[in-house]
């Protein structure tokens, strides 16, 4: 029976990219029928979807989330329309369509919070739009860490065919990255990707380390913070390894099958590599939440929305990772 499934929250994205066009494709594929799926968003928005796909969803509509029983039934679209039946504009940026982003995502993290729902999926999201639409923190990432009043470390992986990636940086100027390189906070990320490895099916996650300097020879940070953080791990009884070179890591830790996953000092360090052997199957996990949370790693596409030319691997692989992460956070 359906009520004994995952319930996993899928969101539209934004309206004006082609978030909508991907999760109409999405829900058309058999995956889903391993969950019980809670479509939220405007009604318009998702009749937008369908007409640029060329298929119909055929969800039940309900207005709130009581009214949904998933004993024989296991797909609903939870209405936030209100009433309303607005157009969002194509390729653009509009404070309209970040606040219709938000409203959606924070009754998810609400219901979240509720224990109703066990994962959530959402289409790409645009980070200007979100500020516009009153957003008050720097991305989707950190609100959502706000919104579930997360005090522990969080921070986002991105993954490509089950290879993880995480970062003791993001986005900072390089001028600044070397005195964030730290012991402690590089020993942050490192446990964050072993335990979060462990809830999607790894069970002994090989944790490889990016060195910080060229070759990991010309300077004192390997030396004094990354080799300490790395043997710290590895007295927690985590499988950690390095410091490897940037210029490689991702040929022997990647390619070579090597390692499950890699920590990196600073954001494209890692993300050059990573989008290098699969920017088209990216996925993005915010890490360390409360509940699993998985989008695709691209953007919102503004170039091609409306086109239906969308590639739906990415977003298909983020929802089988919300899935798989639901399944093992719930055993």
């Amino acid at each position: 029976m359906s009520e004994n499934k995952n319930n996993i929250a899928v969101l539209l994205g934004d309206p004006s990219g082609i978030g909508p066009e991907l999760i109409v494709k999405l829900l058309d594929n058999k995956i889903c029928n391993k969950a019980n799926l809670v479509v939220i968003g405007e009604k318009k928005i998702l009749e937008d979807g369908e007409k640029i796909v060329g298929k119909k969803t055929n969800l039940k509509f309900v207005e709130n989330f009581k009214d949904i029983n998933f004993n024989g039934e296991n797909k609903f679209f939870l209405d936030i329309s209100k009433g309303a039946n607005r157009d969002y504009k194509l390729s653009e940026v509009s404070a309209e369509s970040g606040r219709t982003v938000l409203d959606a995502l924070e009754l998810a993290l609400d219901l979240a919070k509720e224990k109703k729902i066990d994962a959530i999926n959402f289409g790409p999201m645009n980070k200007t739009s979100l500020i516009m639409g009153g957003c008050e923190y720097n991305d989707e990432h950190d609100f959502m860490q706000a919104k579930l009043e997360m005090k522990e470390f969080c921070c986002e992986f991105n993954v490509v065919d089950n290879f993880w990636t995480a970062r003791v940086t993001s986005h900072i100027p390089l001028k600044d990255v070397a005195k964030n390189i730290t012991r402690e906070n590089i020993l942050k990320p490192i446990k964050l990707l072993d335990k979060t490895l462990k809830m999607s099916g790894i069970e002994k996650p090989r944790v490889a380390v990016q060195a910080l300097n060229p070759h990991a020879e010309f300077g004192n940070e390997e030396k004094d913070e990354i080799i300490p953080a790395i043997e710290e791990a590895k007295k927690l009884g985590i499988d950690a390894d390095g410091p490897l070179p940037c210029d490689t890591s991702f040929i022997t830790a990647f390619k070579n099958k090597n390692h499950d996953c890699i920590v990196g000092m600073y954001h494209d360090a890692l993300q050059c590599g990573l989008k290098a052997f699969g920017f088209d199957r990216g996925v993005t996990v915010s890490g360390g939440l409360s509940v699993p949370v998985t989008t695709p790693a691209h953007g919102t596409a503004f170039d091609i929305a409306g086109e239906n030319k969308a590639n739906l691997e990415p977003t298909l692989n983020s929802f089988k990772l919300a899935l798989t992460m639901a399944e093992n956070k719930n055993k």
